[in-house]
């Protein structure tokens, strides 16, 4: 069973989705709770009420520009690729405010030479924020797709500002 909820940060909507071994969805902040829910898909699951309090409240305080680690979070990767488990998982290590390539990705999960399946990995993450994609760009510096392609550069940015301590709020 899976339980989720969706909140208002300095962002916008998120939603979040659980499972007994941890967090298994989330989504980037979006304008309404019903994107939020339609995005969790939460058809077999049922209102969390305070069981995500402490996740909420941390993922508020990280839009509020303070310094927040996910990395000891619980996440649940049941049915990912096993490519995109362990980028998913190296993804993880890279720090706030910092930045990685594609290809640094692609051999911290085990295939050096795999930067576009890294990017695929990083395209079907299902963990934002959590798994902090917003930190992975192209080797020549610039920001490639974040947000179902390159929709949500802008947000990619903001993340990236926000953490680096320029707050992108605006």
């Amino acid at each position: 069973m899976f339980q989720y909820d969706v909140f208002e940060t300095a962002f916008g909507w998120m939603g979040l989705s659980v499972s007994a071994r941890g967090l298994r969805r989330t989504t980037l902040p979006l304008r309404t709770p019903d994107e939020c829910a339609a995005e969790l898909s939460i058809e077999n699951a049922q209102e969390s009420g305070k069981g995500l309090h402490d996740l909420k409240r941390r993922l508020a305080a990280y839009f509020d520009g303070r310094a927040i680690d996910f990395a000891g979070e619980s996440i649940d990767l049941e049915g990912a690729p096993r490519f995109h488990a362990a980028a998913w998982r190296a993804c993880r290590s890279i720090p706030p405010g910092e930045t990685r390539s594609y290809g640094w990705l692609a051999a911290q999960a085990g295939s050096p030479q795999a930067a576009r399946a890294a990017g695929q990995a990083m395209a079907g993450n299902r963990l934002p924020i959590v798994v902090p994609c917003h930190r992975v760009i192209a080797s020549n510096g610039h920001l490639r797709g974040f947000g179902r392609g390159a929709k949500r550069l802008d947000l990619k940015q903001r993340l990236l500002d926000l953490e680096s301590g320029r707050r992108g709020l605006v």
